[in-house]
C-alpha cells in the first residue's frame, strides 16, 4: 500500500530500546523523522545521530519537552509505561496524531489531551545492540478514529508483514502472555547461567538445547513440546534436584513450576501407598 512517506513528519518522544528500533525501521523505510526528545540529552543526541537527521533542520533533538515542534504529523511516545501519563500531561498541544507503543497501556491514556490518538505495539523484545528484522515483528494497531486507524495500518504495513488490529483489552492480555514467554523464560536462563557459573561450566553448552526448545514450537504446540522430569512424574530426579538447591527461593520456584506442569498435563502424583 503506497503512501507519501517523505511528507509525513514524525517526532519520537523517548530514545530507549523501542524508540531506537522503531525509529530506525521507519527511517530505513523512507519516513522523515523530524525530531527526537528524551529527558536525557545524551540519549536524544545519540538516537538523532543514528538516524542521521539533517542538521540544517536545527531541531534534531531536545531534552526540553516544551521545545518539541508543534507541526509534526505524528508523535510517537516510546517511554516507560509508568512515566507515559506524566509525559502526555506535559506535552505541548498540537493537531498531530499521538501514538504510544506500549502493550499494557490502554488507548484512552491520551483522552483529554488530544483529539487524535492511537497505538502501534511492536510485539518483540528489544536491545539497542541487537539487529532485528522488523518485517517479522507483529505490529498491533488501535486508534480512536477509523481514518487514523487506516493511517497507522498503512504505516505499519511499510514496516512489517504482520499487522493486526487489536483492542486495548486484548492487547493487555497479549502483553501478559509475552511477559511469561519472554521475560520470565529469560530469568530462568539467568538462573541456569548462575548455577553453571558456580560450577565453572560454560553456560553456552545450553544454547543448542534452548534453540531446539524454541525451534520445535514452529512444528508443535507448547503443550505437545513439554518434556522433562515433571511431565514424566519422575519424583526421584525432582527430589534430587530440590536437594541440590541451596537458595530457598529457587527451590520454591522449581517446586512450583514442576507442580504447575503436572497440573497442566493432568499428571496423577503417586505416593508410597499407591500400587506400582
Amino acid at each position: 500500500m503506497s503512501m507519501d512517506r517523505d511528507n509525513l513528519k514524525i517526532v519520537f518522544i523517548g530514545a530507549g530500546n523501542v524508540a531506537t528500533h522503531l525509529s530506525q525501521a521507519m527511517n530505513e523505510s523512507g519516513f522523515l523523522i523530524r525530531q527526537v526528545y528524551s529527558r536525557d540529552i545524551k540519549n536524544a543526541k545519540s538516537l538523532a545521530q543514528k538516524l542521521k537527521l539533517d542538521s540544517a533542520m536545527n531541531y534534531l533533538y531536545t531534552s526540553d519537552i516544551k521545545s518539541i515542534v508543534k507541526d509534526a504529523d505524528i508523535y510517537f511516545f516510546s517511554v516507560p509505561d509508568d512515566v507515559l501519563p506524566a509525559i502526555i500531561a506535559e506535552m505541548p498541544a498540537n493537531d498531530g496524531l499521538w501514538v504510544h507503543t506500549s502493550g499494557s497501556v490502554p488507548l484512552h491514556v491520551f483522552r483529554g489531551y488530544t483529539k487524535r490518538y492511537g497505538v502501534i505495539y511492536p510485539l518483540q523484545t528489544f536491545s539497542k545492540q541487537r539487529c532485528i528484522d522488523f518485517s517479522r515483528i507483529p505490529l498491533l494497531i488501535e486508534a480512536n478514529s477509523a481514518s487514523d486507524k487506516a493511517l497507522l495500518n498503512r504505516i505499519a504495513a511499510c514496516l512489517s508483514d504482520k499487522v493486526i488490529n487489536m483492542t486495548s483489552n486484548k492487547r493487555k492480555h497479549l502483553h501478559l502472555a509475552a511477559v511469561f514467554a519472554c521475560n520470565f523464560s529469560n530469568h530462568l536462563y539467568t538462573i541456569s547461567s548462575d548455577m553453571l557459573k558456580i560450577q565453572r561450566i560454560d553456560w553456552r553448552l545450553l544454547q543448542p538445547l534452548i534453540d531446539e526448545t524454541t525451534g520445535k514450537l514452529y512444528a508443535m504446540t507448547p503443550v505437545e513440546a513439554q518434556t522433562g522430569p515433571a511431565v514424566r512424574n519422575d519424583k526421584a530426579i525432582m527430589e534430587r534436584h530440590l536437594s541440590m538447591l541451596d537458595n530457598e527461593h529457587i527451590r520454591q520456584l522449581y517446586a512450583l513450576l514442576s507442580e504447575n506442569i503436572q497440573v497442566r498435563h493432568k499428571i496423577k502424583k503417586k505416593n508410597k501407598h499407591d500400587k506400582l
